[in-house]
């Protein structure tokens, strides 16, 4: 650029600006800095004031520096800074390494170079690009906004390539955000790879028991303040992250009954990895939305699990349920949440009373006791208690039961006579596919039925993950809160004071007894002595419970 011969000194604002982009494309070719200004902006500055050195119409006032924000967006905090200079008569010129440099937005570089920036006599120099606003040609009129048109389509080409970039790592189940929840840390030889944070994945096994004790979000967000453990955003500090929130007020932050709720609902504590679920339109618009949830990438098993997934379900059942905890305790009645009246299908609510000195309390229908729309189905704590542990322990025996069943039905020819048969059924449906294209829909229904079919007569076969939910407290002599809401799904309460429990996974635990008498019918049982089947007597013992334990 030729030196411009001109009395007057104008004062310079210099101008350097790095993208996210930019930084992502420095990371992958291994060029990205740990900590300090990014190279890029230093050869920016570097190349700026080298040109300055050698003019003497241009005085350096000041440097501008936006590092890590995209050029689309001209709401920068270092470029209203620039502004509000020119607009206090600071600076009467602006010098940038190129046109790139300054934006990529088309419509707005334009608007500053050919409206707003002659409208305040700024001098406007874009190096490389040989632009010199006070001695520009006839061809920069043409050029200039070309360049500016081409910088805009880079910048779009560009937000595209990382789109898909991390489209494709979050279907690889990569972990591509800048920051991990809290429990979680970065493997620090694969910043793609998440690993358990062992003191913060201790705070959070904590809340998710405390909330299946019945506790209320608010009781656990108190409860780890008044034992002094930093909020996920002041330990992220601690931990030397440089991590921000725009809802930080105080310098120290503490745990709040929204942060709690948020994590007993996120599902990457049970080894799940769900990314993607926002998305800005376009790379000119900021502002994200939330994309359908059909349209998040959810990976299975991605990394080591804080929570188990039977915990995280039973935590979020409770979530759901209408559950008020008494001002003078700390966590949920026994019950709350699973009694259920027979007729109305209201809940049941806890009342206590005083008689000779002593506390009872009682359970009755809301409806009964708010307008007497419904009897009161009325039952003592004590008693169904004691009537809930007894069919508890006796559906675990019944699922032990259903176990040595299931090792003996296993040794039968006629389960894979069955599979055999199975699999030929298959194998004509798909052959009748072929043949009759015009059939295909219906076809395609009975197949994925066959199929269905033939996968649960495999299920059969090996272990159960949700029995041992339930083997593991076989010498259950107290029912707690956390079991209560783990393993039991509803108490319906009968006027005539009978009990009706309905366990988790019923729908599961049904299919298979079914499944072993099934067996059973066609397969001959040999008969004791006395000419009884302990098997057959076994399955019709399962049998009456499995819609369910009634007292």
């Amino acid at each position: 650029m030729n030196q411009i011969l001109n009395d007057k000194v104008y004062r310079v604002a210099v101008y350097a600006r790095l993208s996210k982009e930019d930084v992502a494309k420095d990371r992958d070719n291994g060029k990205e800095k740990e900590v300090g200004t990014s190279e890029s902006i230093a050869n920016q500055l570097d190349l700026i004031h080298d040109f300055l050195s050698a003019r003497m119409d241009l005085e350096f006032v000041d440097n501008f520096i936006d590092d890590g924000y995209s050029g689309v967006d001209f709401q920068r905090p270092a470029f209203l800074r620039l502004l509000r200079a020119i607009e206090a008569g600071k600076v009467d010129c602006i010098v940038v390494k190129d046109l790139s440099r300054f934006g990529r937005n088309y419509i707005e570089a334009r608007r500053y170079l050919e409206q707003k920036f002659p409208e305040k006599n700024i001098r406007f120099i874009a190096i490389n690009d040989a632009y010199d606003s006070l001695a520009k040609s006839q061809s920069d009129s043409l050029i200039i906004p070309f360049r500016n048109l081409i910088n805009d389509a880079s910048s779009r080409d560009a937000s595209i390539r990382i789109r898909s970039h991390l489209q494709t790592k979050r279907l690889k189940g990569d972990f591509v955000s800048p920051f991990v929840v809290y429990g979680y840390c970065k493997d620090k030889t694969d910043r793609h790879r998440i690993v358990i944070d062992d003191y913060a994945a201790g705070i959070v096994r904590d809340i998710f028991a405390w909330k299946l004790e019945g506790l209320s979000q608010q009781r656990i967000a108190d409860r780890l303040n008044e034992k002094g453990v930093l909020s996920p955003m002041d330990y992220k500090q601690h931990c030397g992250m440089n991590f921000k929130s725009g809802f930080q007020i105080n310098s120290k932050s503490s745990w709040t009954a929204v942060t709690i709720g948020r994590m007993l609902k996120n599902e990457i504590y049970t080894g799940v990895l769900v990314q993607g679920k926002k998305s800005s339109p376009n790379h000119k618009i900021k502002r994200l939305t939330v994309k359908p949830e059909s349209e998040w990438v959810r990976i299975e098993n991605n990394h080591d699990p804080i929570i188990t997934a039977e915990i995280f379900t039973a935590v979020n059942s409770v979530l759901k349920q209408d559950i008020r905890i008494a001002p003078h305790m700390e966590t949920a009645y026994l019950f709350s949440g699973l009694l259920f009246c027979s007729d109305c299908h209201r809940n049941l609510v806890r009342n206590g009373v005083k008689q000779k000195g002593r506390e009872y309390a009682y359970y009755l229908c809301v409806s009964h006791k708010n307008d007497k729309s419904c009897t009161s189905h009325r039952i003592s704590d004590t008693k169904l208690e004691d009537v809930v542990l007894l069919v508890l322990r006796r559906h675990i025996a019944n699922l032990m039961n259903m176990e040595e069943m299931l090792e003996y039905v296993n040794t039968l020819p006629v389960k894979r006579d069955e599979l055999r048969q199975t699999d030929r059924l298959i194998t004509q449906k798909v052959e009748e596919i072929e043949r009759y294209n015009r059939l295909k829909t219906r076809l395609h229904e009975s197949l994925a039925k066959l199929k269905a079919e033939y996968s649960e007569l495999w299920e059969t076969k090996g272990s159960h993950d949700w029995v041992e939910q339930f083997k593991k407290h076989k010498d259950i002599t107290e029912l707690t809160r956390p079991v209560a809401v783990t393993l039991i799904e509803q108490i319906i309460v009968h006027q005539d004071k009978r009990i009706e429990v309905a366990f988790k996974y019923q729908g599961k635990y049904e299919r298979i007894l079914e499944y072993i008498v099934n067996i059973q019918a066609a397969q001959p049982i040999q008969a004791d002595c006395n000419g009884r089947s302990g098997r057959n007597a076994k399955s019709a013992l399962l049998l009456d419970h499995a819609a369910g334990e009634v007292v």
